[in-house]
């Protein structure tokens, strides 16, 4: 296999990895589009939660594994702006993409929450259950979701960090330069807020970093796939 030096582009992985972060991004706003369809509004309350699971069982299901493939396909994207930015910014390409990675890797750790909820929300509506039983397995429920809630809130701290790593790396970079650069050191921001937001329980502000991400990779998924196509540098003597 070639190998490829810090001033090479790898053209194939900047097309798929552009490619793969609008899909995610597209992906994730069908995920927005299912929760508001057939999930709803968050209950009030963890007993809420636990006796209307079985209703949203299949929506959840759904929600969940499209999200799961939506963090896969953001690590494809994070990859390749790392092999974008490189040639001229490699130290905050690579932290920057880094630091994505991992957000991303701890938010994909979250993603299936429903497969520790499901059998507790069995055991809550079988038949057999008391209601000791029952409020036992609500504190249980309670429990899981606050793990997979400071899953989310870690993985929405960390990859804005790496977003503005990526965004200091633009300005000098064919493609990007100045002006995207400050956009997305500005949307990594807004997700370091927003996660900031949720640290301190405003979770109606946590949305927002979710959104940030959208557009971050919307948008430079496109930059990134249509750098793949441009004329290459001429090689150096």
């Amino acid at each position: 296999m070639p190998y490829l030096d810090d001033n090479e582009r790898d053209d194939g992985t900047l097309r798929w990895g552009g490619l793969a972060g609008m899909a995610g991004s597209v992906l994730m706003l069908l995920v927005f589009g299912i929760v508001a369809a057939f999930v709803g509004m968050d209950p009030v309350g963890p007993e809420a939660a636990v006796t209307r699971f079985p209703d949203i069982r299949a929506a959840r299901t759904v929600e969940n594994s499209l999200y799961l493939v939506v963090l896969v396909l953001w690590v494809m994207h994070f990859l390749a702006l790392r092999a974008a930015l490189r040639p001229t910014s490699p130290a905050p390409a690579r932290f920057g993409s880094a630091l994505g990675v991992v957000g991303l890797v701890v938010l994909a750790a979250g993603a299936l929450p429903h497969v520790a909820t499901a059998p507790i929300s069995d055991l809550y509506h079988a038949p057999g259950a008391t209601p000791e039983d029952q409020a036992t397995l609500v504190l249980v429920w309670q429990a899981t979701q606050g793990i997979f809630d400071a899953l989310l809130v870690t993985g929405l701290v960390i990859v804005p960090m790496g977003i503005v790593a990526l965004g200091l790396a633009m300005p000098a970079a064919p493609g990007f330069g100045r002006r995207v650069g400050r956009i997305i050191v500005a949307l990594g921001a807004v997700g370091l807020a927003s996660a900031a937001a949720s640290l301190v329980e405003v979770s109606s502000l946590g949305v927002l970093g979710v959104l940030a991400l959208v557009v971050f990779h919307l948008v430079l998924g496109w930059k990134v796939h249509r750098l793949a196509r441009a004329p290459r540098p001429a090689a150096r003597a």
